[in-house]
């Protein structure tokens, strides 16, 4: 019997903790990695009106030049090749533009659109782009991505693990708080109980942030362009956007895009020399298609690129991208969130969520919720393990893997390969004895 007055838990409940337990000492670092930087990015715009509050803000509204001739203006000082134009709601804040300096260097200027001066430049997406590639460690290259995707599935293994170990039976109660601080039941109800409110939002923010990772995200991504579950078919005069000298254009050009139309085909118009259109003419052509600021305008490099006009998303369905002909203006697509497949609408409306925005301040709060939450249960485990843990010795719960349990981790491995390949090798491991200990007299699980 426990000390509680209930059964000792049998071999599945041993070996559920067991891999709980694991789940945890391989990912608690980069789930509170992923809960601060997430935090920090759902406040985005207003974190950027505080850092770059001299460079946002113009000294008055005015009217603004044209984009053509901003952009000529901003490479004539710059000395560099402008590739890409953003143009604010608000006619207060200064407008972005994308840049490559002599050297290859690539750097994001905050102009005034009155007169075409340059505010001030940094990073290509600013203190905000930093604090996006690091929520998905792509600054540490393929590996530390591919180490998030990781810690992504093994997320969800926890949150599944957890409320296995934590719903209620006999006389365990999940959501209570029992003694004080001093004393192991306390942190042990303060994580289960948070974890069980927060369980639905954080498997919601694991799931949803798999469409950004290298390996599944754009094995997903791959497919959905391909079998006509994202964008409309591109045209037959399409090729893939990042070949030839543009292909840091195309990969900005890409960025702007909606998730499920950063991999498809770009429409590819006429080569001709003469009668080449100018940004301005391009952006007229997708006012004229239902654009509206905040737009991005991406201007094309190699021969017979289109120019690409998109409109900056908050909600999914805000999704519309039109491309323009550079040779004679007409529009080679106009691709909007109505013409998506079904698979890329409900990735697109995930992503939205994900980020805080889909439904406004409430999505926002909910989500960091998510992320506080998230930050508790890091804090709570490893000290709800030191204070069970026997003088040093790591004190892994007993338990064998029984078949039911691989069944599912196989399953979740198939979905999720880069987790797969380490719940393989934790299981390997496990089953050549490194793990294996016999029950100790008197186990009473983790209560």
């Amino acid at each position: 019997m426990a000390a509680n007055g209930t059964a000792a838990p049998g071999g599945l409940y041993r070996s559920v903790w067991r891999w709980h337990f694991y789940a945890g000492l391989l990912v608690l670092p980069f789930l509170g990695w992923l809960a601060i930087t997430g935090s920090l990015y759902l406040y985005k715009p207003e974190i950027e009106r505080i850092v770059y509050a001299d460079w946002m803000r113009i000294p008055a509204a005015r009217p603004a030049l044209s984009a053509g001739i901003l952009a000529d203006r901003v490479a004539k000082a710059t000395g560099g090749m402008v590739i890409q134009v953003s143009r604010p709601a608000d006619p207060r804040e200064s407008w972005r533009m994308a840049l490559t300096l002599p050297g290859g260097t690539r750097r994001m200027a905050f102009v005034d659109p009155g007169d075409g001066h340059v505010l001030g430049m940094t990073r290509p997406g600013g203190i905000m782009g930093t604090v996006k590639d690091l929520h998905s460690l792509v600054l540490a290259g393929p590996i530390g991505n591919a180490l998030i995707e990781i810690a992504t599935g093994w997320t969800i293994v926890l949150v599944a693990s957890g409320i296995y170990l934590w719903w209620p039976r006999g006389t365990n109660r999940p959501l209570a708080l029992r003694g004080t601080p001093a004393r192991r039941p306390f942190w042990r109800d303060l994580h289960a109980s948070t974890g069980m409110l927060a369980a639905g939002v954080i498997l919601f923010l694991a799931v949803t942030g798999m469409p950004w990772s290298g390996v599944w995200g754009k094995a997903v991504q791959a497919y959905v362009a391909a079998h006509g579950l994202g964008r409309p078919a591109a045209p037959r005069t399409s090729r893939a956007p990042g070949g030839g000298s543009g292909e840091h254009a195309a990969h900005d050009a890409a960025a702007t895009l909606p998730w499920a139309m950063q991999q498809a085909a770009m429409p590819h118009g006429g080569t001709r020399r003469g009668g080449r259109i100018g940004p301005d003419q391009a952006i007229a052509v997708a006012q004229a298609r239902g654009i509206v600021a905040p737009w991005t305008i991406s201007l094309p490099v190699d021969p017979g690129a289109p120019y690409l006009v998109s409109t900056a998303v908050t909600r999914a369905g805000d999704a519309h991208a039109v491309y323009v002909d550079a040779a004679d203006g007409g529009v080679l697509q106009d691709a909007r969130f109505a013409d998506f497949g079904a698979a890329a609408r409900a990735i697109e409306w995930g992503i939205a969520t994900h980020q805080g925005q889909q439904y406004g301040e409430v999505n926002r709060l909910v989500m960091l919720a998510g992320c506080v939450a998230t930050l508790l249960l890091v804090v709570t485990a490893p000290v709800m393990w030191w204070k069970r843990r026997p003088k040093g010795r790591i004190a892994a719960p007993p338990g064998h893997s029984g078949r039911g349990l691989i069944a599912i981790m196989a399953a979740a491995g198939l979905i999720f390969p880069l987790t797969g390949l380490t719940m393989l090798a934790a299981l390997t491991i496990g089953h050549a004895g490194r793990w294996r200990r016999r029950p100790r007299p008197g186990f009473m699980g983790p209560a």
